[in-house]
């Protein structure tokens, strides 16, 4: 019996209901950067990904990639993409993994894996520059495929995040969800990070399950008016916090 696919699952239902709106809005205080995807447009990054990791990097559903990666909207759309592809995610340095995606101060931490791929997070897109050779440049490397995807189904058992499966992750994620409070009408601000898999249910996963829209700051600004500001601008009902 084939399992439902999570991305598929979770982008769905507001891909029906709300494909334009703003889904996951981005800022970084410390650069000042905002970026801001609808659902569409993070669908489209998230099938990037899923295109890069079975057509480049081959990994058939239930391999394992290694997601060493901040809270960032590249991140939800790295996540996104590898559960599309059917892959495991672990969000952890893991001498089993086929793929890692990380940043390049964790690079050395994905030494074992057979491939790597490593993220600037620029908010333009710069690749990163002298990567060792045999490491792939995820922003050249993704941009080149398909906003697209059809997903190759997996059998209802595969483990998705950390050992659980589909049906184990959105029922998390929906009691998180139910938890929090979060319903499809609201905007939800966060500065928490996705390090753990609690950390990523509650602070991505119930949000996208719920409908809701996220805000998430990257180096928070201590500054109260600033943050008010802000919570008016973006029109936030709803608030996560380390």
């Amino acid at each position: 019996m084939a399992a439902p696919n999570l991305t598929v699952a979770l982008l769905d239902p507001i891909m029906k209901r709300d494909p334009a709106g703003p889904r996951v809005t981005w800022y970084d205080d410390a650069s000042g950067a905002r970026i801001e995807l609808s659902a569409l447009t993070l669908a489209n990054w998230a099938a990037k990904t899923a295109n890069l990791i079975r057509d480049e990097f081959g990994l058939l559903p239930g391999s394992r990639v290694s997601v060493l990666l901040p809270a960032h909207w590249q991140t939800a759309a790295v996540l996104l993409g590898c559960w599309w592809a059917g892959t495991e995610v672990v969000l952890e340095p893991d001498p089993d993994a086929d793929l890692a995606l990380v940043t390049a101060d964790r690079l050395d931490e994905s030494a074992d894996a057979p491939e790597v791929a490593v993220l600037s997070l620029d908010a333009f897109g710069r690749p990163v520059e002298n990567l060792p050779l045999g490491v792939t440049d995820y922003a050249t490397s993704v941009r080149v495929h398909g906003d697209q995807f059809t997903p190759d189904a997996a059998p209802a058992d595969s483990p998705v995040l950390d050992g659980r499966t589909v049906a184990d992750v959105l029922a998390a994620a929906s009691d998180s969800a139910a938890r929090q409070g979060f319903t499809a009408e609201d905007r939800v601000l966060s500065t928490t990070d996705w390090a753990t898999t609690d950390e990523l249910l509650d602070g991505l996963l119930a949000v996208l399950v719920a409908g809701s829209s996220l805000v998430q700051v990257t180096n928070p600004d201590q500054d109260a008016d600033r943050t008010e500001r802000r919570i008016a601008s973006e029109k936030i009902t709803a608030h996560r916090s380390a």
